[in-house]
């Protein structure tokens, strides 16, 4: 007897039949279409080509490479990608595929680009990706129990549909630019550029150029524009909280350390297990009125008030909110640059954009040669193209006001929809790789439960999505990210928070460590109990295994419980000094040696 597999093209109808004629559990084909070949889409198809067999899966890439964001983002340097992580670069990394020869703390883009890149290739996964093609729409198929997705061909424009039993949306959040919404955009007669469309062939040098932002893009461009440009004026709206407060200043890594990092793993390990403790150690940062809070206040003013050196910036530039209602940002280098001689601080609104440059609500106009928006992205979290589910309702509609979502991964009313980085993922909360880690392999419990087993479609139930944006509202109540600060965790405007999760990184691993079947509305082909098949086990069918496995000396299960559980996989017991703040301030040096006095 030889293990059934369900074969491709097998409709929904027929599968419950076919299971009857093999062994529990008979792996049926999947097709599976993945939007976008940045981090997530890159974890996602390894994973798959790891656990799964008898599987399709195409990943579409609208760029002409991987790594999404990484391999988008252009700003001035020396090599045209000057962005850099605001992360520790070694934590920027999957948790098991280390890098041992990042140059600094905070790694520059191309080296997080070459990262990902590497990774496509050593796994070999480029033979699923499709680059250059983009998802412009997708339409649930009843019939079929699946997407029909439209995709566009950017080299010659030609449009073509492809089917698929699961559609996972991994394009990502930071990557639909938008030009500022100030008016007299389009008659300036200077050169226009926005961060995220760069080109590389404009000159900087010798010329006045304008900066228009200060978020996370603004404070790391100006550091490269200012030793270039003649002169540079910055437009700056509001104050931000801008200190590397993940716990390093930037260090760059000698040729020794780097060859420490190669020649023993385990230093390397311990090193960013120590940084992971530091970064999920910092949640309570991100509680009103809690000590945390108030010694983050304390120590990132101290920080910024050191490195600007100027009492009219202090008070201009220091935010009067709580620290953490705003994505925080190290700006290496920017608080600095403010200070240059050839750096003009502008404060306030841009009441209009002119011929010549930026009329402001001071009433001055400030000419520039070259007007510069580092205005970021449309975060409203509404997919890029229409998603239409079984009753017509496309989910840019339907999250046209609020996006609400389950746990961060997908919609209630769209079955076999899956989405990274979805509302209230863990964005702004700790590690953010290890979050995207988590979504992937709570995935692949409902792709594989899906090819297990005679289901037709999986969604999360309308109460389950509500029960959790109650709770979601209630505990945003709590936090810093309701006050009162603009935030793209709240798209920008006082309202809900939508952009992170209600509580630590950690706390959202634990929360998805397992599917909550209880909360998805699961339809089946035929009888549900179809899987079980014709009465043999999958053990029976192979002649290598032993069929006698659960035959033992000693009782060594795992843990029945959930908390048994969690402590067997945290390691409970062995780690020493594991503290809330305890990397503010410490330079990677210490670090370092911390993690070989840890071995």
């Amino acid at each position: 007897m030889t293990p059934l597999i369900i074969p491709a093209g097998t409709s929904p109808d027929d599968q419950a039949s076919k299971r009857l004629g093999g062994p529990i559990h008979a792996e049926r084909h999947v097709n599976i279409i993945c939007i976008g070949a940045g981090p997530s889409g890159l974890l996602m198809a390894y994973k798959i080509q790891r656990h799964f067999r008898n599987y399709s899966l195409t990943v579409f890439e609208k760029n002409s490479g991987v790594g999404g964001t990484w391999f988008e983002q252009r700003y001035p340097g020396d090599d045209g990608r000057s962005v850099a992580c605001d992360v520790p670069a070694h934590n920027y990394t999957w948790s098991f595929e280390p890098n041992p020869d990042f140059s600094a703390v905070y790694a520059s883009g191309k080296e997080i680009y070459d990262y990902f890149n590497s990774f496509a290739a050593k796994y070999h996964l480029n033979e699923y990706i499709r680059g250059q093609h983009q998802v412009i729409g997708a339409c649930w198929n009843n019939e079929t129990a699946g997407y029909d997705v439209k995709i566009r061909d950017l080299r010659g424009g030609q449009e073509f549909s492809q089917h698929c039993d699961i559609l996972i949306n991994a394009s990502g959040l930071l990557n639909n630019w938008k030009w500022p919404a100030i008016p007299g955009l389009d008659s300036y007669e200077g050169t226009l550029l926005h961060t995220s469309d760069w080109d590389e062939n404009i000159d900087l040098t010798g010329k006045h150029v304008g900066l228009i932002g200060n978020g996370s893009t603004g404070v790391q461009i100006l550091p490269q524009l200012q030793p270039i440009a003649k002169h540079v004026t910055t437009f700056i709206r509001e104050p931000t909280w801008v200190s590397p407060v993940q716990g390093f200043e930037q260090h760059s890594f000698s040729d020794e350390e780097r060859r420490e990092f190669a020649r023993k793993p385990q230093v390397l390990t311990e090193y960013r297990k120590g940084i992971e403790r530091g970064l999920s150690g910092q949640f309570g940062i991100f509680l009103k009125d809690t000590k945390p809070n108030k010694d983050a206040h304390e120590y990132i003013a101290g920080q910024m008030r050191e490195k600007l050196r100027n009492e009219r910036l202090e008070t201009q530039l220091i935010p009067k909110w709580a620290v953490g209602c705003r994505r925080f940002t190290p700006g290496v280098g920017y608080l600095e640059s403010l200070g240059k001689d050839n750096v003009t601080v502008v404060v306030g609104e841009i009441n209009q954009i002119t011929g010549k440059g930026c009329l402001c609500d001071n009433g001055c106009e400030y000419p520039v040669d070259i007007l510069i928006c580092a205005t970021g992205f449309d975060t409203t979290f509404k997919p890029r193209f229409h998603v239409i589910g079984p009753d017509g309702t496309n989910l840019q509609d339907q999250w046209k006001e609020e996006a609400q979502s389950y746990l961060g991964m997908a919609a209630a009313g769209f079955p076999n929809y899956l989405i990274f980085l979805g509302p209230n993922s863990p964005v702004g909360n700790g590690p953010l790789l290890s979050a995207i880690e988590a979504q992937a392999d709570y995935m692949l419990q409902l792709i594989d439960r899906y090819q297990t087993r005679n289901i037709r479609s999986f969604a999360p139930t309308r109460e389950a999505v509500s029960d959790f944006i109650v709770y979601k509202d209630n505990f945003m109540e709590k936090s810093v990210w309701a006050d009162p600060c603009r935030s793209w965790y709240k798209n920008g405007r006082d309202g809900p928070v939508t952009g992170v999760w209600p509580g630590s990184t950690l706390h959202y691993i634990e929360a998805i460590s397992e599917v909550r079947l209880e909360d998805w509305d699961v339809k089946y082909s035929g009888n549900r109990f179809a899987w079980l098949g014709n009465g043999y086990g999958q053990t029976e069918l192979d002649r290598t295994a032993d069929w006698g496995y659960y035959i033992r000396e000693a009782d060594d299960d795992s843990p029945a419980t959930t908390g048994g559980r969690r402590m067997l996989l945290s390691k409970s017991g062995t780690v020493k000094n594991t503290g809330g703040m305890s990397l503010l301030g410490k330079q990677p040096e210490e670090s370092i040696k911390v993690a070989k006095a840890n071995l």
